[in-house]
C-alpha cells in the first residue's frame, strides 16, 4: 500500500511530507525530535499533525498484517478465488476486512456447520437459487435424508440453517445494514426493575431512546457504564426496512419459486438469530470506540494543560495534606524542594487542637520564610483552608500592630506572628494521585526517611512549585482532569497519556542536572533505564559541564544522544549554548549567526535582541540559511534561542489564583462576580474553582463561540444559580483573562 499517499489524503497534507515523516520514523527518530529538528524534511509539520501520521501509519500496517492472515487462512482452506483475493486486497479498513474474512473464520459448531456435515448444503443452495422445480417438498429433500436427517421436516430446517448463516455472513449484507444502523437505529434503555440506584445516578436513562448518531460520547459511556452496574437495560432497535432492504439487495425472494417460502423463513431467522445481534455488537462496538477516543482526547488535553501550568518559582511553600483522626501533615520545602520542616497538627475532630496548631503553623512561617500555602483538596480540604484563613488574619492583625509599634517583633501575648515580614498567601491544590505517588518506589527513593502520609504533603507542597516535575512522577490516570477515564480502554488511555507527557517534557525542556529519573524518562530517546543510568553518572562523576560530558553516560549512544540533546538543558555550561534549545549539530550555525551579528552570547539580552533583530533585516532568513547551509525555519529558531536561550513556554499560562481569605457556599448570591481556574473541561461544561468547597458549573451553553477553555485558565464569571442543599452552583461567562 502506498502509504504516504493514504495518510496524506486522510489528514490533509502532502504526499512529500507524509513519505517524508514515515521515513524519520523508520529511521527511529522520536515525534519531539522530528516536530523540533527536522521542519525542513516535515514541511513544518507540527506535533499534532506529526501523530496523526505516525497513528495512520500504525493503523495501516495493523491492517495489512491481519490482511496477510487472512488472506493466508482462506488460501490454507482452497477457498481463495481470484475475485476475493482482489476484493480483500482493496478493503480499505478493518470492518470490511473482517465482513469479508466472515464467512470463511473458523467457527465454533454452529447449527450450519451440522447442518452441513449432514449433507444438506445442497438442499440450502436450491433455497439460496431459488430454483424452480416440479416436485413436492417432500420430493426434493427426498435425497438428502440420513441416519442424522430421517425426515423432510429436519432436512428443509437444516437446511435453512445454511441459508440463514449464510445470509448473515455476506459482507455486502453486513456493510448495509450496519451503516443503516449506525444512521438510524435507536438506542433504548430501561431500569432494571430490582436494580438499586441509591443516588439516582442513571435517572435521565431509566426510560430513554435516542437515535445512534445523535448520541453524544458522555452518554454513551454512562450508559455503559449503568449497564455493567446492572442498573440498566440496553438494546438497539434497528428498522426492520433497512435491514430487509439490505438483505434482499443479494438475496431475492423468487414468487414463483416453490422454494420462497423457505428463503422467507431463513431471512427472518437470520435476522432475529444472527444478523441484528451481530450488528447491534458492532454499533455499540462502534459508539464506545468513538465514546472512548473523544473522551481519551478531552482527558489528554485537560492533562497537557495541567503539566503546561505556570510554575510558581522562588516561593517557599508549606504543603498541608488535610485529614480528621490522622491529623494533617504539613511539610515545608524551600525554592528548590528540599524538605525543611515536618510536622502533623490535629486543628479538627476529634482532637481540635485548633490553638495548638494555629501557634504550630505560625511558627513555622516565621521560621522558614513561608511565602505561599498549599491546601490539598481532598477530605478535611476547607476546614483546613478556614484554618489557614484564620493564621493569615491573625497575621495581618499582628502586622498592623507591629507597623504602629515600629517593630517586628510581636509581644509576649500575640504568638500567631513571631518575627514574621511577609504575609503568605494560599491555594487549594489538586492532591489527586498523591497518595499514589507517596507508596511508590520513587517516592521512598526520594524521601526515605518520611513516612507515608508525609510524603504527601511534600508532594503537594512541590507540585506548586513545578507541576511538570512532580506530576511526572505520577500514574497519569491517577489525576483526574478527565471524564469516565476508569471505563475507557487502560492500555490506549495510558499511552495517550504517555504521548502528552512526552511532548509537554520536550517542549519545556529539562535541567539535566536536577531533574529525576521520573522525568528524564520522558526525554525524548532517553527512557525508564537510560535515565536512571544518567542519574546514576550524575551521582558519581558530579554535575556535566556540557552537553558532550552526556556521552560519557553508559547506554547513551550516538543516537540517544541526537534524539535528546536538544532538550536536555545544562546551566554554566562551558558552552553558552547548552542551556538553549539549539541543537549541537547547529552550534556552528548558531555561532556564525552570532559573530554576523557582532554579540555574544554573554551579552545583555535586550543587546543581542537589538543586534540580531538587525541582522535579520539585513540578512533574509532565506538568503542567510543558504549561506550557513541550514534551512530557514532551523535558522527562525536559532534566531529565537539566541535572543531568549531556554525561554520556558509555560511562562505564557495564567498564573494560579492566590487567596488570604476563605469564601463559603453561604457568602455566594445571584449576580455575584468573581475569578475562578479552570480544574477540568468535559462535554457538557467546564467546572471551575471559585474557592468554595465545591466547584462551579460552567455550561457549555454559557461559553461564547470561538472560546476555549483549558485547565488551569483564569476566568470572571458570575453567579447564576446556587443549590445548597445539593453543593451545585451554577455559573456563567463574564470574560477570560490573558494572565
Amino acid at each position: 500500500m502506498d502509504y504516504d499517499e493514504k495518510i496524506a489524503s486522510t489528514i490533509n497534507i502532502r504526499p512529500e511530507q507524509a513519505a517524508a515523516v514515515i521515513e524519520l520514523l523508520d529511521q527511529g527518530n522520536t515525534l519531539p525530535f522530528i516536530a523540533r529538528y527536522r521542519k525542513e524534511a516535515t514541511g513544518g509539520l507540527d506535533e499534532e499533525q506529526l501523530g496523526a501520521v505516525s497513528e495512520w501509519l500504525r493503523k495501516l500496517r495493523s491492517l495489512d498484517e491481519r490482511r496477510a492472515t487472512v488472506i493466508n487462512t482462506i488460501e490454507e482452506q482452497g477457498k481463495l478465488t481470484p475475485e476475493l483475493h482482489q476484493q480483500l486486497l482493496d478493503a480499505n479498513s478493518l470492518t470490511l476486512l473482517e465482513d469479508l474474512y466472515q464467512p470463511y473464520k473458523p467457527k465454533r459448531r454452529t447449527r450450519a456447520s451440522i447442518a452441513r456435515e449432514n449433507g444438506l448444503q445442497g438442499l440450502a443452495d436450491l433455497i439460496l437459487q431459488q430454483a424452480h422445480v416440479e416436485e413436492s417438498l417432500d420430493q426434493i429433500a427426498q435425497p438428502y435424508l440420513s441416519e442424522n436427517v430421517p425426515g423432510s421436516e429436519e432436512a428443509w430446517v437444516g437446511a435453512r440453517d445454511i441459508v440463514a448463516e449464510t445470509i448473515s455472513d455476506h459482507a455486502e449484507v453486513r456493510r448495509i445494514t450496519r451503516e443503516k444502523a449506525l444512521q438510524w437505529g435507536v438506542l433504548h434503555c430501561e431500569k432494571i426493575l430490582e436494580a438499586e440506584d441509591e443516588r439516582r445516578v442513571y435517572e435521565v436513562y431509566y426510560e430513554y431512546e435516542g437515535r445512534v448518531d445523535r448520541i453524544r460520547p458522555h452518554q454513551v459511556l454512562a450508559i455503559n457504564r449503568g449497564e455493567a452496574e446492572k442498573i440498566l437495560r440496553v438494546w438497539l432497535d434497528i428498522p426492520e426496512r433497512d435491514w430487509r432492504a439490505a438483505i434482499s439487495i443479494t438475496f431475492q425472494v423468487d414468487k414463483l419459486s416453490p422454494l420462497k417460502e423457505q428463503l422467507i423463513l431463513s431471512i427472518n431467522d437470520s435476522a432475529e438469530r444472527l444478523l441484528l445481534p451481530a450488528i447491534e455488537r458492532d454499533v455499540r462496538r462502534t459508539l464506545t470506540e468513538t465514546a472512548e477516543e473523544h473522551a481519551i482526547g478531552i482527558f489528554s488535553a485537560n492533562f497537557r494543560a495541567l503539566l503546561s501550568q505556570n510554575p510558581l518559582v522562588g516561593h517557599v511553600v508549606m504543603g498541608i495534606d488535610p485529614g480528621f483522626r490522622t491529623g494533617s501533615k504539613v511539610a515545608i520545602v524551600d525554592e528548590t524542594g528540599k524538605v525543611l520542616d515536618i510536622v502533623t497538627i490535629y486543628p479538627h475532630e476529634p482532637q481540635n487542637e485548633k490553638e495548638q496548631a494555629l501557634k504550630i503553623l505560625a511558627t513555622l512561617v516565621a521560621k522558614d520564610k513561608v511565602t505561599l500555602i498549599a491546601i490539598g483538596n481532598g477530605t478535611a480540604s476547607r476546614e483546613t483552608e478556614a484554618l489557614v484563613a484564620e493564621l493569615i488574619a491573625k497575621m495581618k492583625v499582628e502586622g498592623e500592630k507591629n507597623k504602629k509599634d515600629g517593630s517586628l517583633q510581636s509581644r509576649p501575648e500575640e504568638e500567631y506572628q513571631p518575627k514574621i515580614k511577609m504575609i503568605p498567601q494560599y491555594l487549594i491544590a489538586n492532591e489527586a494521585g498523591a497518595s499514589v505517588y507517596s507508596a511508590s518506589k520513587l517516592a521512598r527513593a526520594e524521601l526515605p526517611d518520611l513516612d507515608v502520609s508525609m510524603r504527601g504533603a511534600v508532594s503537594i507542597a512541590r507540585r506548586v512549585q513545578d507541576p511538570l516535575a512532580e506530576l511526572v512522577k505520577i500514574d497519569p490516570k491517577s489525576i483526574g482532569v478527565g471524564l469516565y477515564q476508569h471505563d475507557v480502554d487502560q492500555k490506549h488511555l495510558a499511552e495517550s497519556l504517555n504521548v502528552v507527557v512526552e511532548s509537554v517534557v520536550n517542549n519545556v525542556g529539562v535541567d539535566v542536572n536536577t531533574a529525576s529519573a521520573a522525568l528524564l524518562t520522558y526525554v525524548a530517546g532517553i527512557g525508564p533505564k537510560l535515565s536512571e543510568k544518567i542519574v546514576l553518572h550524575r551521582d558519581i562523576n558530579g554535575p556535566f559541564r556540557n552537553r558532550e560530558d552526556l556521552q560519557k553516560v553508559a547506554g547513551l549512544g550516538p543516537k540517544a544522544f541526537e534524539q535528546s540533546a536538544g532538550f536536555l538543558r545544562i546551566r554554566n555550561s562551558t558552552n553558552p549554548l547548552d542551556a538553549s534549545a539549539i541543537h549541537p549539530e547547529s552550534y556552528k550555525a548558531a555561532e556564525t549567526v552570532l559573530e554576523l551579528a557582532g554579540v555574544s552570547f554573554r551579552d545583555p539580552a535586550g543587546e543581542r535582541q537589538l543586534m540580531l533583530d538587525t541582522l535579520k533585516v539585513t540578512q533574509p532568513i532565506e538568503k542567510l540559511a543558504h549561506v550557513l547551509g541550514i534551512g530557514g525555519p532551523t535558522l527562525t529558531d536559532i534566531f529565537e534561542q539566541l535572543i531568549r536561550p531556554g525561554r520556558d513556554p509555560r511562562d505564557d499560562t495564567p498564573v494560579p489564583i492566590l487567596r488570604s481569605d476563605i469564601l463559603k457556599l453561604e457568602d455566594l448570591t445571584v449576580g455575584m462576580r468573581l475569578k475562578g481556574t479552570v480544574r477540568n473541561v468535559v462535554d457538557f461544561g467546564v467546572f471551575i474553582d471559585i474557592g468554595v468547597k465545591h466547584d462551579g458549573l460552567l455550561h457549555r451553553s454559557q461559553i461564547p463561540p470561538g472560546i476555549t477553555l483549558q485547565v488551569g485558565h483564569v476566568i470572571e464569571i458570575v453567579i447564576q444559580k446556587v443549590e445548597i442543599e445539593r453543593g451545585r452552583i451554577g455559573l456563567g461567562w463574564v470574560k477570560i483573562n490573558s494572565k
